[in-house]
């Protein structure tokens, strides 16, 4: 199992001007193509576009999509659009745009409400000392995606029923937009990878 941080995320220092939604691909279509097999790609919130787009790129790459409590578009949706439907999130009223580096931040005051009600003080130190203001461009790209490529990859949704962020509702009705051939239910907040981490090892071991 290989978890790869995105440009601009975690220990990858990309400036956020010089990010797009191609750079998110470059960034995971290289790694997972240089793999013996087909990979499971997992991808959590944002991160959904981010394989949704490299599926279509590279689907000779990929043996299944997993979307962990993530963005799940249909062609020509972005992440800002698909938001307007998510009204009981928590997280809209809490961003802080800085429109002069193209990025936006959630509130300190905020972050654990909205992605971490359930986690340890611990977990959510460690966490926050790793978050950093998002580049705007990925989340304003519609995805170009296609029946013959994007189509053809199964896909698993794992919907997270306590999620502050992407609300059980607005998860739901991605999923039933795009069918996916299993869904599996976790009691949790945004993060299940802090707070329920070997249940959730063992949904994707399972696939």
């Amino acid at each position: 199992m290989v978890a790869l941080d995105l440009p601009g995320h975690g220990a990858d220092h990309t400036r956020a001007s010089e990010i797009t939604l191609q750079t998110y691909v470059d960034g995971i279509r290289g790694p997972a193509e240089a793999q013996a097999e087909p990979v499971v790609l997992v991808g959590h919130s944002m991160a959904g576009i981010a394989i949704t787009q490299t599926a279509e790129r590279c689907p000779e790459a990929i043996q299944r999509l997993v979307y962990l409590t993530a963005i799940l578009p249909r062609d020509g949706e972005s992440p800002l659009e698909l938001a307007k439907a998510n009204q009981e999130s928590l997280l809209p009223p809490n961003l802080i745009f800085d429109e002069a580096e193209g990025t936006v931040r959630v509130k300190d005051e905020a972050i654990r409400e909205v992605f971490y009600g359930d986690c340890t003080e611990e977990d959510v130190r460690f966490a926050k000392e790793r978050l950093a203001p998002e580049p705007i461009a990925p989340l304003a790209t519609p995805v170009e995606i296609t029946a013959e490529n994007f189509g053809r990859i199964p896909r698993t949704y794992i919907e997270c029923l306590r999620d502050r962020n992407l609300s059980p509702a607005f998860q739901k009705r991605m999923y039933e937009a795009s069918p996916c051939r299993n869904v599996f239910s976790m009691d949790t907040s945004h993060s299940p990878f802090f707070s329920r981490p070997q249940e959730l090892v063992g949904y994707l071991t399972a696939l």
